[in-house]
């Protein structure tokens, strides 16, 4: 959520934040007409508030009056029927500033956050920058087989029989698939908070509205979620929604920053305005499992920090071994809630192109902002923290990497020598 105070802030150099803000909107290719709207409503409500103290002071001097010819036995029942006029008046001024109150609310949950200065002007994902290669994208003397083909032939996932039991975009791991993914998550788990320093969190995987609405998600996603008919509960699409709303509406103590958890978590989206896109294997599921990276830190702290927990997903893939970059979103491919977003794509060799296995963003104080998450030094007023967050990694995209990645002539598998003690020493899949 955007501070509206810094929007309606006169320009101190020559150009305001407000003007900060719309150019950052439009460079994102979204239209500036809510922007405008918010302000206009917001100028009305302030305007009705004003109003309305100001007949207050007016009913408040008659009632002094009153007071005063009541005293000195005089009557008092014109003005004491102006008085109930202004206290109607008043109420009027009220329920239309608390009506303009909820419109302006409305209106700021639907503005994207504001892009970061470094952040590269594009229109799509074309235009994004690539910050960093590491390894060399995996070749064969054979022709490379897709993660489908390998699992299938290897009796290890199970597409058509996940669809007669629930229907597409859902699928059975069997023997060495299951044990890799549970193992991948293990992994990534030891790693994260063994070597990283992260605090485990296993997460609800049903949150409220008021949570979907504190990460940024409600809203403008609702039609990417799971909803539970008849509650105000949902699924989660990701651990970033519960982790994030565990400090909801709460003040933290400075010194206790940065907070840094990774959560696990299955994860559960509808995939509304996907259709036709990824429709064979693993890559858009509706169900899929996650490792979440989250932080909540100090301002001052939060871009040398993201590029720090950037650096921890990058960890997992150079473990493993996989091939990938390290890509700055530009403005146009950015998430709703970033500020500046980065992806890393891993290299599958079946359709020969990099594919996103993490994004990893600073959100600034844009969630924290709507999940009101402050912290507070000493008798010093409290801020808002930022939040950061990050995949580390999305499990079922690193089965699929390493499917691909690790695949033999004959339709075997090789597998990693840091997962070998998750599989009971298991070298291969065959």
């Amino acid at each position: 959520m955007i501070d509206i105070k810094l929007l309606e802030k006169k320009a101190e150099t020559e150009t305001s934040y407000f003007d900060e803000y719309k150019k950052s909107l439009q460079n994102r290719g979204a239209t500036t007409e809510a922007l405008d709207q918010l302000m206009e409503m917001n100028a009305q409500r302030k305007k009705a508030i004003t109003e309305a103290e100001q007949v207050k002071a007016q009913q408040n001097k008659l009632s002094q009056t009153v007071g005063q010819l009541k005293r000195e036995g005089k009557d008092t029942s014109e003005i004491m029927r102006e008085s109930t006029a202004l206290g109607e008046r008043v109420r009027e001024l009220e329920l239309k500033a608390r009506d303009l109150d909820e419109k302006v609310f409305a209106i700021s949950l639907t503005l994207p956050n504001k892009c970061h200065s470094s952040v590269p002007v594009g229109t799509s994902a074309s235009e994004n920058k690539e910050i960093k290669k590491m390894g060399t994208p995996t070749k064969f003397s054979f022709k490379a087989k897709e993660h489908w083909e390998l699992g299938e032939k290897l009796g290890i996932i199970d597409f058509e029989r996940a669809g007669k039991v629930t229907g597409t975009r859902f699928t059975f791991l069997k023997g060495k698939a299951a044990q890799l993914e549970r193992g991948l998550i293990q992994f990534f788990m030891d790693l994260h908070s063994q070597e990283h320093g992260y605090q485990e969190m296993i997460p609800p995987y049903i949150v409220n509205s008021a949570s979907y609405q504190g990460t940024g998600q409600f809203p403008k996603f609702v039609d990417d979620v799971f909803h539970l008919q008849g509650t105000d509960y949902h699924l989660i699409s990701t651990a970033e929604v519960p982790v994030t709303n565990y400090y909801r509406e709460e003040i933290l103590k400075e010194e206790d920053l940065p907070l840094q958890f990774c959560a696990y978590s299955p994860c559960f989206r509808s995939e509304a305005g996907a259709s036709g896109r990824d429709t064979k294997g693993l890559i858009r599921q509706h169900q899929f499992h996650k490792v979440e990276l989250l932080m909540f830190t100090h301002p001052s702290q939060s871009y040398e920090l993201h590029e720090k927990l950037t650096s921890h997903a990058e960890r997992v893939l150079e473990l493993l071994e996989l091939p990938y970059k390290r890509m700055l979103l530009c403005t146009g491919d950015m998430g709703f809630g970033a500020a500046k977003c980065y992806d890393l794509e891993v290299w599958l060799p079946g359709p020969g192109e990099y594919r996103e296995i993490s994004s990893c963003s600073n959100f600034e104080d844009f969630q924290a902002r709507r999940a009101n998450i402050r912290f507070k030094s000493g008798t010093n007023k409290p801020q808002f923290v930022h939040t950061l967050n990050g995949s580390g990694l999305a499990v079922g995209r690193t089965l699929i990497a390493i499917l691909e990645n690790y695949q033999r002539e004959d339709g075997s598998v090789a597998i990693p020598k840091v997962l070998q003690k998750y599989m009971g020493g298991a070298s291969e899949i065959r």
